[in-house]
């Protein structure tokens, strides 16, 4: 590991000033909250940072506060905090399963919401120091030519990196909106929004600019007749990423779907939303039948590589579970 000097900021403000400063001054920064993954990332080499800046010190990142219209979560907020905040539980089932199957409970305790959302890709090349691959700088995704089996079969190319966060797709979902802090000041957009395909710039997950920081995430409270389900098939029964995960949201009345959510893990470089499926269920009494139909809809388009095939059958099926469990 190299090393490196540890910042411990008292303010956003302050955090955002210096990973300013150190960007004009051609230094390289990292922002660390629970940082599990960062030392990792450290200690591989795939990150080299001159300065980190600890989040940990800044006051008021790390609470729930449930308002009238739905749940404010601070950035620092750990995962086994919102798996288990009773008011969460009730009211967004879906985001507490989601963060309890996001990691092991000694990683729940320590990783934030906040860096579960920014999590970088754990493809096996990007995370290794034997592979110059397209993501660190070089010229080839070797996933496409090597073992592809856990990459992505939406939305890939040039890179075919899955997004690894759990909680991600739970709350893409669930509609939920992301604030970012910055030398501009902060700013508030749909969580949805925040990812960023490889097809316009395969060197990021997000869009975060040097000196932004995401400071919180605002879940919407559910509307009426509204029931979730979330989802991960693994390779593992011990904790393991999502090889397809799937989150939907169905609100009701009379048994007829008024609105739809279908996100996916673990298939596309970002939380995968499926817009022709939602627009197909609305309207419609969801059974075997239509949900079947749905899942073929949400697939559409999907081009595995050759070791990944199996993906979209497993992920038309969830989404069949998903809906069905959704009624």
């Amino acid at each position: 590991m190299k090393s490196f000097e540890n910042i411990d900021a008292k303010s956003v403000k302050q955090a955002v000033n210096l990973l300013q400063r150190f960007h004009q001054e051609k230094k390289s920064a990292i922002v660390v909250g629970g940082g599990s993954e960062i030392l990792q990332l450290m200690k591989e080499r795939v990150i080299t940072p001159d300065y980190v800046v600890n989040l940990k010190t800044v006051p008021g990142l790390n609470a729930i506060k449930q308002e009238r219209g739905g749940f404010r979560i601070g950035a620092l907020t750990t995962l086994s905090e919102i798996e288990e905040h009773p008011a969460v539980r009730e009211q967004l089932l879906i985001l507490s399963e989601a963060a309890a199957e996001a990691a092991s409970p000694q990683i729940r305790n320590a990783g934030t919401i906040g860096g579960n959302i920014c999590q970088r890709p754990f493809c096996w090349y990007f995370r290794s120091a034997s592979f110059n691959c397209l993501r660190k700088g070089g010229q080839l995704c070797y996933s496409v030519i090597s073992d592809g089996r856990f990459h992505a079969i939406l939305g890939g190319g040039p890179s075919y990196i899955v997004h690894p966060s759990d909680t991600a797709p739970a709350l893409v979902a669930l509609d939920t909106r992301i604030t970012i802090a910055g030398p501009a000041g902060e700013k508030t957009m749909p969580l949805e929004k925040f990812f960023v395909l490889p097809a316009v710039d395969f060197t990021r997950e997000n869009i975060l600019k040097p000196g932004e920081i995401v400071t919180e995430i605002f879940v919407p409270a559910p509307k009426a007749g509204s029931k979730g389900f979330y989802h991960k098939a693994r390779e593992r029964q011990a904790w393991d990423h999502a090889i397809v995960s799937v989150a939907t949201v169905l609100q009701s009345s009379g048994g007829t779907v008024r609105d739809a959510r279908v996100v996916l893990g673990g298939v596309a470089p970002i939380p995968w939303r499926a817009p022709k499926a939602e627009a197909f269920l609305r309207g419609k009494k969801v059974d075997q039948a239509a949900a079947e139909k749905a899942g073929e809809i949400a697939l559409e388009g999907a081009q595995p590589l050759k070791d990944n095939g199996y993906k979209v059958g497993m992920a038309k099926a969830l989404v069949q579970r998903g809906l069905l469990a959704s009624v």
